[in-house]
């Protein structure tokens, strides 16, 4: 072989070392610090659209507010969900997923309402959700967005969250099971992270504001 096939050979091994080592240091990334999930449903309007992309921090341990955007993984609480499909269809659906492409059945985005310990009821004599006997204003919902059309009343156990989608007329979410066991709570280790940007479409890309929920002033 002249000198000149192995210089060859031995740049496309080099070629092929750096696009392995970039393609493994995105899924490092994919897996533990950064996912991007595609929002599948109009639950979270006006905030976040069906087919807006979005960048998630993945976390552990996290000191969680009433007010942040969550995704979490349903299995055991919004979904029990089985899939049927062929194994060759679940694989190309996984890759979908992790592109970003398309969203999972089982991951949903919500906003937390309720950490351990609180009390939330909706809605007062002035229509608006309640926590801890306190109105809040929800300033993301859209306006002239009733706050919730299913009353409830609820105590948030250790370890869970309540949950809400921004367009309470069109969500799934903890309302929905209030009669199941578990009472429509999610359990903090299914929560995977909080998006912190949106990255498609183009037109709309950017940071993701953070709102704290609280009492309403006055």
């Amino acid at each position: 072989m002249s000198a000149t096939r192995r210089q060859s050979l031995r740049g496309w091994r080099f070629v092929l070392v750096g696009v392995l080592a970039v393609v493994l240091l995105s899924c490092l990334l994919r897996a533990f610090v950064l996912e991007v999930y595609t929002i599948p449903s109009a639950s979270m309007e006006p905030g976040l659209a069906p087919g807006d992309r979005i960048a998630v921090a993945r976390v552990g341990v996290a000191p969680w507010h009433r007010g942040d955007v969550v995704v979490f993984d349903g299995r055991g609480s919004l979904d029990p969900y089985r899939s049927t499909d062929p194994a060759w269809l679940q694989a190309l659906a996984g890759v979908g997923q992790f592109l970003g492409l398309v969203g999972s059945p089982t991951v949903h985005v919500k906003r937390i309402v309720g950490l351990p310990g609180d009390q939330v009821s909706c809605c007062g004599t002035d229509g608006r959700v309640r926590l801890n006997g306190q109105p809040v204003t929800e300033r993301y919902l859209a306006p002239g967005t009733a706050p919730s059309t299913t009353r409830f009343d609820v105590v948030v156990p250790a370890g869970s969250v309540w949950l809400l989608g921004d367009n309470r007329g069109d969500s799934y979410d903890s309302r929905a099971l209030l009669g199941a066991p578990g009472g429509g709570m999610v359990a903090m280790d299914r929560i995977i992270g909080t998006p912190v940007a949106r990255v498609w479409p183009l037109d709309r890309a950017g940071a993701l504001e953070r709102i704290q929920l609280g009492p309403s002033p006055g």
